[in-house]
């Protein structure tokens, strides 16, 4: 039986920080996309697809599509409005 050296294990099992990063900013380009593009009057699978498969490159092609006519992004703005607790 062989014994590994502790430094050897624990290197193999970590994460760079860089590739953490990264990670995040794909699965957040995903997210964003697939809101922004629901938003816009487009389906969400698209901004998702372009989230995805370009990260954050595909958000920046999400925000510079144009939005569809009665679409939210149309009607309410960028930024939708926060509802009001009731009292």
């Amino acid at each position: 039986m062989t014994t590994i050296p502790a430094h050897v294990a624990i290197t193999e099992a970590t994460i760079g920080g860089k590739a953490l990063v990264l990670l995040f900013v794909w699965l957040i380009s995903g997210a964003a996309g697939s809101w922004l593009s629901e938003r816009k009057g487009y389906s969400e699978r698209a901004g998702l697809t372009l989230g995805l498969l370009l990260s954050a490159l595909g958000l920046l092609i999400v925000l510079l599509l144009p939005g569809r006519p009665g679409s939210k992004w149309r009607d309410e703005g960028w930024l939708p409005r926060r509802r009001r607790r009731p009292t």
